[in-house]
């Protein structure tokens, strides 16, 4: 597939539970099953990105503990270049994710330990690596300041930018000015701009408050509907991929987000870009975990080559 693609975030050990519902303050109800795996936003965007063809390499930092080893061992097996600060005595981040039997819907907690010590040092620190980018992503799991350091040395070698804003945090206005493309769900699009999202207008009217403060392009994903991008040129839906029954939904704004950003390095139109990243999140939902989840290109397009998106 080609193309180089840089993210930073963060990594965590996913510890995921699944039940029949969540439990009350106090209480305590039974599980069905339970599993870990690797997690975190950037590192399952990286695992995503990495499967779909491209070259990744990822920016974090880790604890001295057996979650960094799983860290790791998941980018080697991968083939994701790590550029991994170890932080003594502090521990690898970790997630606890519900999942609702049934539904496949989630809850979770992160608690991002040693990554969230990043700051713009971890970004200036990469800087060769985002020069030589085609793709530069970022999210808000790790201290904002490390972020926007990141999406500032991308915009100065003219690097393709792209901001997940999840989870949803007040920002400056400013830093939307450093990104060609804002990736928000229908809760982080309605955090960020005060409009309840809940249709593709409802997105058009969250995406025009993010281009106003300086956004190139905005994506909105919507789920189990598909994706809006909409732009001071364009506005197209892209609808998403039905590929079985929901297993887990958890990672699936991940994926789509590390699928998008490996075909825009390849070359790909933005249209065309969205849809491999709804294709790539329409394989992943019907597979348990977050980075396991996640398909490879030959899935991806074998799924775009045979199966029409869900209308």
């Amino acid at each position: 597939m080609g193309g180089r693609v840089v993210i930073l975030g963060i990594y965590v050990t996913d510890l995921a539970f699944r039940a029949s519902r969540m439990p009350l303050i106090g209480e305590t109800i039974a599980g069905s099953t339970f599993a870990m795996g690797p997690g975190g936003k950037g590192s399952n965007q990286a695992v995503a990105a990495a499967r779909a063809g491209a070259e990744v390499v990822f920016c974090t930092r880790l604890g001295h503990d057996a979650f960094g080893d799983i860290a790791r061992a998941t980018w080697q097996a991968e083939g994701i270049v790590a550029r991994a600060k170890t932080v003594e005595g502090m521990a690898t981040g970790a997630a606890h994710i519900f999942v609702e039997e049934g539904t496949g819907h989630n809850a979770i907690i992160v608690a991002a330990g040693a990554a969230g010590t990043m700051d713009a040092g971890d970004a200036d620190a990469i800087e060769a690596d985002i020069a030589s980018a085609q793709v530069f992503v970022t999210q808000l799991e790790q201290p904002v300041a490390a972020a926007r350091r990141g999406l500032e040395i991308a915009r100065r070698h003219g690097v393709t930018t792209v901001l997940n804003p999840a989870p949803a945090l007040p920002l400056p206005d400013d830093i939307f000015a450093l990104c060609d493309y804002v990736t928000p769900n229908e809760t982080e699009a309605a955090t960020l701009t005060g409009i309840d999202v809940r249709s593709p207008d409802d997105a058009r009217r969250a995406a025009d408050v993010l281009l106003a403060k300086g956004a190139g392009a905005v994506i909105v994903t919507l789920g189990e509907a598909g994706a809006l991008m909409h732009s001071s040129t364009r506005s197209i839906f892209v609808p998403a991929f039905r590929c079985g029954p929901v297993i887990e939904t958890a990672g699936a704004g991940d994926g789509f987000t590390g699928g998008f950003a490996a075909a825009l390095a390849r070359g790909d139109d933005p249209v065309d870009a969205i849809r491999f990243g709804c294709a790539l999140a329409g394989i992943s939902v019907t597979r348990p975990g977050t980075a396991p989840s996640m398909p490879r290109l030959t899935e991806i397009e074998a799924l775009l080559g045979a199966a029409a998106p869900a209308g």
